[in-house]
C-alpha cells in the first residue's frame, strides 16, 4: 500500500503466498479484484525435470492456467507477477453482533444481504462462542469503496435484530491484514470443515443453528468467507479453479487449549459436518485436511480432464503429490 496500489491478499498477513494463490485466493478485496490467481500476470516455475520455466498467457499457457487453480501438483513457482490496483488506504469496518436466540433471523438476512452487496463490499457472518463469552450471532463488513456511502450500506443490519455491539469505523487496510495475526503457534489446537454453498437457503439455516453447541471449554465457530462479485463473472474453465458460482466458502472450526485432548471436539464438528455437508457443492482445496482421490478429482469439475494432460506432461511420475493431489496414470 505504500503507492497505493493492491492486489487480493488473504485474511491474515502471514499467509503464504505460493497456497493462497495456487488454490484460489480468497480475501477482503477478492469480490471487486478477483480472486489472488485471477491477477497473476505470469510465473516462473522449476517443474520436475528441474527446467526453470515462465508460464504466462504467451508462454506455457497450459501451464499458467493450471497453476491457477490446480495448486502444488505441477511444479515449485519461485515468483510470481500480479496485477495491482489503485485503492485508498483507509477502509471502513463494521461489526454487529446479536444474540444467539436470534441466530436464525439474522442468518437469513445475513444471505440475502451478501447476495446483494456491490463488489466494494466484503460481508462475513457466523455463529460464534468462546471460553468466557457468551454464543452469539455476528455479521461484519469491510467497505473499500466511497467512505461516504457506509451509513446507508449498513442501516438494514441493525434492523434485523437485537443489536449487542457494534462497531463502525475507518481503519488502514494493512493493520487490518495484520488484525488477525497469532504469532505464537501454540495458542490454539484446532480442526476445520469446509465447502462452498450457493445461496443460503433457510434449511441450511435450519441445520447450523440447531447443530450448533458451544461449551465454555472451548471456541466453536461456524463462519462464512463471501464469493461472488468479480470472483462469479470468470467462466469456470477460465483459470483451473471452477468454483465460480459459489457465494460463500462456509467453515465449522473448534479450538481448543494448546496440549489438551481434542478427540471430543472433533467428534463434535464430524457429527455437525454429517448435517450440513449435504448443503455443500465441493470445498476449497486450501481447507484440505484429508478427502479421497475421488473426492479431489471430483472437486475440479470440468477441469479436470484438462488438468491431467497438463500433469501428464510436466510431472509425469507425481514427484509433487503433497497436495490435492492430480494422479497421472502409470
Amino acid at each position: 500500500m505504500a503507492h497505493g496500489l493492491v492486489t487480493t491478499a488473504g485474511t491474515v498477513s502471514h499467509t503464504g503466498v505460493g497456497g493462497l494463490t495456487l488454490g484460489g485466493g480468497f480475501g477482503r478485496l477478492a469480490r471487486r479484484f478477483g480472486l489472488t490467481l485471477d491477477n497473476v500476470l505470469e510465473f516462473d516455475v522449476v517443474t520436475s525435470d528441474g527446467r526453470l520455466r515462465r508460464a504466462a498467457p504467451d508462454e506455457n499457457a497450459d501451464l499458467y492456467w493450471a497453476l491457477r487453480g490446480g495448486g502444488g501438483n505441477f511444479g515449485v513457482v519461485t515468483s510470481f507477477r500480479f496485477q495491482l490496483h489503485p485503492m485508498q488506504r483507509k477502509v471502513t469496518t463494521a461489526y454487529f453482533r446479536f444474540p444467539l436466540s436470534e441466530a436464525k433471523q439474522v442468518m437469513n438476512f445475513f444471505g440475502e444481504y451478501a447476495d446483494g452487496a456491490p463488489d466494494e463490499m466484503h460481508v462475513g457472518g457466523g455463529i460464534a462462542g468462546s471460553p468466557g463469552q457468551e454464543a452469539g450471532v455476528s455479521i461484519g463488513v469491510v467497505w473499500s469503496g466511497d467512505a461516504g456511502r457506509v451509513e446507508n450500506l449498513i442501516a438494514p443490519i441493525r434492523k434485523v435484530g437485537t443489536v449487542t455491539s457494534e462497531s463502525v469505523e475507518e481503519v488502514d487496510y494493512v493493520a487490518l491484514q495484520r488484525s488477525g495475526d497469532y504469532d505464537d503457534p501454540r495458542a490454539f489446537s484446532g480442526y476445520i470443515k469446509s465447502g462452498f454453498i450457493g445461496k443460503m437457503t433457510p434449511s441450511l439455516v435450519d441445520d447450523m443453528v440447531d447443530n450448533f453447541e458451544h461449551r465454555p471449554d472451548r471456541a466453536t465457530r461456524l463462519v462464512f468467507q463471501q464469493s461472488g462479485g468479480t470472483i462469479g463473472r470468470v467462466a469456470p474453465d477460465a483459470t483451473a479453479f471452477a468454483h465460480r458460482d459459489s457465494k460463500h466458502n462456509m467453515l465449522s472450526i473448534v479450538s481448543w487449549k494448546f496440549g489438551e485432548d481434542g478427540s471430543d471436539h472433533i467428534r463434535y464438528i464430524k457429527s455437525q459436518w454429517a448435517r450440513l455437508e449435504p448443503h455443500t457443492q465441493g470445498f476449497y482445496t486450501n481447507d484440505l485436511f484429508s478427502e479421497t482421490e475421488q473426492r479431489v478429482n471430483s472437486n475440479y469439475g470440468g477441469n479436470y480432464p484438462r488438468l491431467l494432460k497438463v500433469k501428464q506432461q510436466y510431472d509425469p511420475t507425481n514427484l509433487f503429490r503433497l497436495n490435492a493431489n492430480i494422479r497421472p496414470p502409470a
